[in-house]
């Protein structure tokens, strides 16, 4: 039986997570009677741009910035192309560095670059577990500060949303900093779920999602450095059309979104440690669970390192069996929503470029990334484990 309050077990809190009550509760007035478009000069409008600044206002707070270095889009897609892009045009930067194990934003984003002449592309190198080689890392750096004359544009993601390896973010930014390069660092999976100070955090560009954490989908910002925008200048825009943003991002804004964002990170900055305790509560015990009921189970990256990963995060390696190619068919017809890697690429049938890239992996195992949230309880987590003993046990495929 399922031990849910619904009528299944919701593990892909990497892919989005539920809507928190508190923020839908924020958002109703501005999708009923504060109307108004922010541009206008009149009281209606006037009422909802008031708003939006004091959303603003509570983001820079809680990240311990300026209100001026906050800029709100339509998710952390558009982020990181408006920081990748408006770095490398209006920089003048032709050198960027990156990893295979990065969100298809920034991948696909930087490849794109790299095929229309722009930029010459280098990817750090990756150990079996997923770490980055940090010596590599500053020898590109070199190369970028001494062959190219503005230098490298660094884009590296703090959370891996597949394996869970964090990049130690002061330690990058640092380097970056000591050779000249631009520091981007796609922080869609730790916005929320961990502190980010940045009066004292060395990068240029941090984006966030609001789904990622609690809130609605559609809406994100990017962080741009005030120190980096004095003496580089301001990035041109990725959307043009109007002045909104600041002159950063044309088009008007999704008003009700950028107040549920937020809100939400609001409350998963007030609730954040008591939330990190019970979500690491949850992926210890799975971990545990599997060991004990799987001979042969395996965790990906840094995974099944608790104390050192994103603990929102566990990707696990299950034996080889005539079922594994099945088995998140299965897992949701046991009413367990999991994910085989991101899902923002959901649709494709290419396997996951971030496991594909680890040296060494067996590609004939069932990989499955089981990802958690605050509503997550400790009898799902028993639920899930329990299904996948079963389906393994039974041997079948669909």
């Amino acid at each position: 039986m399922i031990p849910s309050t619904s009528d299944s077990v919701y593990l892909d809190n990497a892919a989005t997570t539920r809507l928190d009550p508190e923020v839908l509760e924020a958002m109703l007035p501005l999708m009923t009677e504060q109307f108004g478009n922010p541009s206008s000069i009149h009281s209606h409008g006037r009422r909802v741009r008031s708003a939006i600044e004091k959303a603003r206002k509570t983001v820079a707070s809680l990240l311990n910035t300026s209100p001026a270095e906050i800029f709100f889009t339509s998710g952390g897609t558009e982020a990181d192309n408006t920081a990748i892009m408006g770095s490398i045009e209006t920089y003048g930067i032709t050198h960027a560095i990156t990893s295979p194990l990065e969100h298809h934003a920034v991948l696909h984003t930087l490849e794109h670059a790299a095929k229309e002449g722009l930029i010459t592309l280098d990817l750090v190198q990756v150990g079996p577990d997923g770490t980055l080689d940090l010596n590599h890392l500053e020898a590109l750096l070199k190369k970028g500060r001494d062959e190219y004359a503005n230098g490298s544009l660094v884009s590296l993601m703090h959370g891996n949303n597949e394996i869970a390896n964090l990049l130690p973010l002061e330690q990058v930014g640092a380097m970056c900093r000591e050779y000249g390069a631009v520091f981007h660092s796609d922080t869609v999976q730790t916005m929320g779920h961990y502190r980010h100070d940045l009066q004292t955090l060395p990068v240029d560009f941090i984006v966030g999602a609001a789904h990622k954490f609690h809130g609605p989908k559609g809406v994100g910002f990017l962080y741009a450095n005030g120190d980096t925008r004095a003496s580089r200048g301001p990035i041109h825009p990725f959307i043009h059309g109007g002045s909104q943003e600041r002159n950063q991002r044309g088009g008007t804004e999704n008003v009700y979104g950028i107040i549920g964002l937020a809100k939400a990170l609001e409350i998963a900055y007030r609730d954040m440690d008591v939330h990190r305790q019970h979500i690491q509560g949850l992926k210890k015990r799975m971990i545990e669970r599997l060991r004990e009921r799987f001979d042969d189970v395996r965790f990906n990256g840094a995974s099944a390192d608790c104390d050192n990963s994103l603990y929102t995060v566990l990707n696990v390696s299950l034996p080889q069996s005539d079922m594994s190619d099945m088995l998140l068919f299965n897992l949701d017809i046991a009413k367990i929503s999991a994910s085989g890697g991101s899902a923002c690429s959901s649709g494709s049938n290419i396997g996951s470029h971030v496991l594909a890239a680890l040296p060494g992996l067996d590609p004939n195992r069932g990989y499955v990334r089981f990802s958690f949230g605050k509503y997550n309880t400790i009898e799902e987590i028993d639920y899930a484990v329990d299904t996948l003993v079963g389906l393994y046990n039974k041997e079948f495929s669909l």
